[in-house]
């Protein structure tokens, strides 16, 4: 197939129906968007639609392009994710982008939900207590990515010296990556992607590439989950996340 005909098939796989033809009117620039998207990144590398599309909405959920988010969840089911692997990787990025952007992504997909039937509030994932909250969170840190954050921020005045380094690993690593609905090599994954499509956070790309790799991604996943990141992000930004991690991806 030419990338005509697999844009075609690609988007009827996504959203049931026929990518742009001459209507409206910016139609030329719906088929550069949608050929290039559909009929050719979509088919470059190993990943298969279930993670493209997680990709795809985690780099919509950091740019807050929600009407795009909203189309992209409606793919998401499509293709045979649960609302509850979708709610996850929007909750996955509450601690890089803030609570406010994150909450204006839950509202986006909840619409989608609704539209489609799906009964909400949908099932709890949560599975540590406040009790055990610093020891999970710690043991999914320390293996991966050490315990020096301490020293690190040592220097900083009176309480936050203790402060800082355990609001990383009770709100990054335990209120997040322990919880059920996706697995840590995902979560790994989709936060590479999320930090590339911030931008200006190329040392946390780095580390979490490295973070990628422990869990057990392959190198050629992680650059397929970049570049399939590519047409929401922007060049600069895929650029950006190889050169910070060349090195290490080489």
């Amino acid at each position: 197939m030419d990338r005509i005909e697999k844009c075609r098939a690609k988007f009827k796989q996504l959203f049931g129906g026929e990518p742009a033809g001459n209507e409206g009117n910016d139609a030329e620039f719906m088929r550069l968007l949608q050929r290039f998207i559909f009929g050719e990144v979509s088919y470059t590398g190993s990943l298969d639609d279930k993670m493209r599309e997680l990709i795809t909405i985690t780099v919509l959920a950091v740019n807050q392009t929600l009407p795009q988010l909203k189309a992209h969840t409606g793919a998401c089911l499509h293709v045979g994710l649960t609302p509850v692997e979708i709610r996850e990787a929007i909750y996955e990025c509450a601690p890089f982008i803030g609570f406010p952007k994150t909450l204006n992504a839950i509202a986006a997909i909840d619409e989608v939900f609704e539209q489609n039937d799906i009964s909400l509030p949908l099932e709890n994932c949560e599975t540590v207590t406040e009790e055990n909250r610093y020891a999970r969170g710690l043991a999914m840190q320390e293996p991966v990515y050490g315990d020096e954050i301490k020293e690190r921020y040592a220097w900083l005045p009176g309480e936050f010296a203790e402060a800082v380094p355990r609001f990383l690993t009770e709100f990054c690593f335990s209120d997040y990556m322990t919880r059920k609905g996706l697995d840590r090599k995902t979560r790994e994954l989709l936060t590479v992607v999320m930090l590339a499509a911030m931008g200006g956070a190329e040392m946390q790309v780095r580390s979490h590439v490295e973070g990628a790799l422990k869990t057990g991604c392959t190198k050629e996943k992680i650059v397929c989950a970049l570049v399939h990141a590519m047409p929401y992000m922007g060049v600069p930004r895929l650029f950006n996340a190889l050169n910070c991690a060349k090195e290490i991806l080489s």
